[in-house]
């Protein structure tokens, strides 16, 4: 309000009328909810109802125990009220208030006494002691002023010293007080503390600020979804017309089918009707033919009986006889005396009864009202994952729970190449407010992906996204045959690659290669980091004779190499933070927990395990996590050797085990295990419960890793790449 006010030449009434009364405010009062009215419009609302409500908005608003009297004064509006009295008053011919114009009209106005001032009583005014800090404002600074000055406000005053000015603010009480309330009812002490208003100001005046910038962001989203209504309710009409139209041609073309069949039903009545008739006559032709002859042989008959000779009807009785017979033969075989076989009549039979028809009728269309969820881009990410040329690549999309049947009508996905060709895309829901974006790249380089929900974009894009890891195993940021990997200290993924036997370093959240280097030995299975940074790296096959743990340094460099003659065929390892490790070794069918120099403490799980593979540890509860390819399980032991469970079974649906391979632990001491043949990336509580299942990844996927940020990475060793998933 205040800054339309000071924008504008003239004062705007509405910002000056009391919504009630509809008068300039008289003694404006504030409610908690920041409308302002007249305090006795306040008190004689009050009275009609309980609990008050503002007359606005409708918020329902606890009054102090003083009642209207206990709401804050809306000084602001008091001194627009002022300011426009001051403006109209200053005009030509208004006497002074003090001398009623006995000299000429007024030219000032006393801010403090609220009066206006001809010239000679504005001297007068100012000479009085009492009054000297009075603030005076010109005519000339009212003219020229094209809005409310800021120093053209009015003093408050102590309402227990009505001629003591408001200038301390007790924090204890959280109270305005004068001079004389610091000495007599809030003192200096323990229980109060007042200071100077200014400092008080200047805080209160930060923190207005910051409730400023908190209204700007969600009054922008209101803006915006006031234009989302204000659009709908504009494209309202052209749906219902749309719709009108659509209902209009469907009941047409019913209409039409009816029409039509009710031309065919009477052209069809009509021709059965001629056909009939055609028959009927003939028939009547036929019978009265007959009818003449029997007529025609009865009197015949009659007329020789009544008048013949005895010589005459003996001549003609046999000549009647044979006439009669053909008449009654003909009649037996030609025309049935009951009438059964032939057409009589035309009749309408209805295919659908009516009243079935009305029900039919009744379906005949809907009317629906369509709630389409508009989905908050702001609210919304998707999470980027370094892609693969030629592989199809998902990015998650995140609705963060809003779920939308039409959410693919509000999402547009554009994924543009490095030459800045487009790459098609498809959007499939996930569930539970998750949508993948899948894609295809071909070429190597950073790809822009751009995500709009509902034409904002969603927050973060464009997106880069990075397209480097390939089948190539000779450059620097591709993979071959990656077998496992690890999370380094500082959260890069550390890949050990069978293919090009070396361990590469990645950026997690890019997927950019930061650097690598080539370790030694065959058959390269596992790789681990122990708490000084260092890599460590089984290798080794029982017939080559080449089985190693070998030591790197952060920088790469090989410091140390182990062949304890316990150790046979390695491959998943553990580091603890003491330097101790636990190695799974497929020819022994155990666990070697050896010391930092490669010497053997005990064996895990023999006699128990049959072809253990990858290795977890959590050293706060002392257990370790084998997976065993033979026994379709996961084996839990303490690091005395002692079997604590076991878990799994072997199958091909969610929730059983096949060739279970890298496991992994998160911070709740879940499992997250990947079975290699059926491909399930799954989680298991501590005692073994099954979860739920994360993804299905590639086949033959080997070791996994919990990143910092809450993914899974998983070594694709078929597909020669690293994958993400989010957990």
């Amino acid at each position: 309000m205040a800054s339309k006010m000071q924008g504008s030449a003239e004062f705007d009434e509405r910002f000056l009328t009391c919504p009630v009364c509809l008068l300039h405010f008289r003694d404006p009062r504030v409610l908690p909810c920041l409308h302002t009215f007249c305090r006795e419009c306040l008190q004689e609302w009050a009275t009609k109802q309980q609990p008050l409500e503002c007359p606005t908005c409708r918020t329902q608003v606890s009054l102090p125990d003083q009642g209207v009297d206990g709401l804050r004064t809306n000084f602001y509006v008091n001194n627009l009220l002022d300011f426009a009295a001051v403006k109209k008053g200053a005009g030509p011919g208004v006497p002074c208030q003090v001398c009623e114009g006995r000299e000429e009209g007024a030219r000032s106005w006393c801010v403090q006494c609220a009066v206006l001032l001809c010239e000679s009583c504005t001297i007068t005014h100012r000479r009085f002691p009492a009054m000297k800090g009075h603030q005076i404002v010109t005519q000339e600074t009212l003219e020229a002023s094209g809005g409310v000055p800021s120093s053209f406000q009015r003093k408050a005053f102590c309402p227990k010293h009505e001629d003591q000015v408001l200038t301390f603010y007790c924090e204890p009480c959280q109270t305005l007080v004068c001079v004389a309330c610091t000495v007599v009812d809030h003192p200096r002490g323990d229980e109060h503390n007042p200071v100077e208003i200014g400092a008080v100001a200047e805080r209160k005046k930060r923190h207005l600020q910051e409730l400023l910038g908190n209204i700007q962001p969600r009054g922008r989203e209101v803006e915006a979804a006031l234009c989302d209504v204000k659009r709908e309710i504009s494209e309202l009409p052209t749906s219902a017309n749309a719709a009108i139209a659509q209902a209009t041609a469907y009941f047409d073309q019913l209409m039409a089918l009816l029409r039509d069949r009710k031309e065919e039903v009477v052209e069809e009545i009509g021709s059965r009707c001629r056909g009939v008739g055609k028959c009927l006559e003939t028939e009547k032709e036929e019978i009265e033919f007959e009818l003449a002859g029997l007529t025609s042989a009865f009197e015949f008959c009659k007329q020789t009986l009544a008048h013949g000779s005895d010589v005459h009807v003996i001549e003609i009785e046999g000549q009647a006889r044979q006439r009669v017979e053909e008449l009654l033969t003909a009649s037996t075989k030609e025309v049935p005396t009951n009438l059964t076989a032939r057409p009589s009549q035309v009749v309408f039979s209805e295919g659908t009864a009516v009243v079935e028809f009305r029900d039919d009728v009744a379906r005949a269309g809907r009317v629906e009202v369509q709630v389409k969820v508009k989905v908050d881009a702001s609210k919304c990410s998707v999470e980027i994952k370094p892609a693969l040329p030629g592989f199809s690549n998902v990015c998650l999309l995140d609705t963060n729970g809003q779920i939308s049947s039409e959410l693919k009508d509000d999402v547009t996905v554009t994924l543009s190449d490095p030459s800045g060709q487009a790459v098609p895309t498809q959007l499939r829901g996930k569930g539970r407010g998750l949508w993948g974006i899948s894609y295809t790249p071909e070429v190597r380089g950073n790809h822009r992906l751009e995500v709009n929900v509902n034409g904002r974009p969603v927050a973060g894009s464009p997106y880069d996204v990075s397209v480097q890891w390939s089948h190539s195993p000779h450059g620097e940021g591709e993979l071959s045959y990656p077998t496992d990997l690890a999370v380094d200290m500082d959260g890069n993924i550390a890949v050990l690659e069978q293919g090009s036997k070396r361990v590469q370093i990645f950026d997690a959240k890019t997927g950019q290669s930061l650097r690598c280097f080539p370790v030694d030995g065959r058959c390269l299975f596992a790789i681990d980091i122990d708490s000084n940074g260092q890599f460590i790296v089984t290798s080794g096959h029982p017939f080559y004779s080449t089985q190693a743990i070998r030591v790197y340094s952060r920088e790469g460099k090989l410091t140390k190499t182990l062949k304890p003659d316990c150790l046979s065929d390695p491959f998943g390892v553990a580091v603890l933070q003491d330097g101790r490790m636990v190695v799974a070794d497929g020819t022994q069918k155990s666990c070697l927990l050896l010391q930092p120099d490669g010497s053997l403490i005990r064996e895990i799980g023999k006699g128990q395990l049959q072809y253990p593979q990858f290795i977890a540890v959590d050293e706060s509860r002392d257990l370790v996590f084998v997976t065993d390819w033979g026994a379709h399980k996961v084996f839990v032991f303490d690091l005395e050797g002692k079997l604590k469970f076991k878990f799994g079974k072997e199958g091909w649906n969610e929730g059983e085990l096949q060739c279970p391979a890298g496991i992994t632990l998160d911070p709740s001491g879940n499992m997250i295990v990947v079975n290699r043949d059926n491909c399930f990336l799954q989680v298991f509580g501590p005692d073994g419960t099954y979860l739920r299942t994360v993804a299905v990844v590639r086949e033959r996927s080997h070791g996994i890793a919990l990143t910092p940020d809450g993914h899974i990475a998983v070594a694709c060793h078929s597909g020669q790449c690293i994958e993400f998933y989010k957990y």
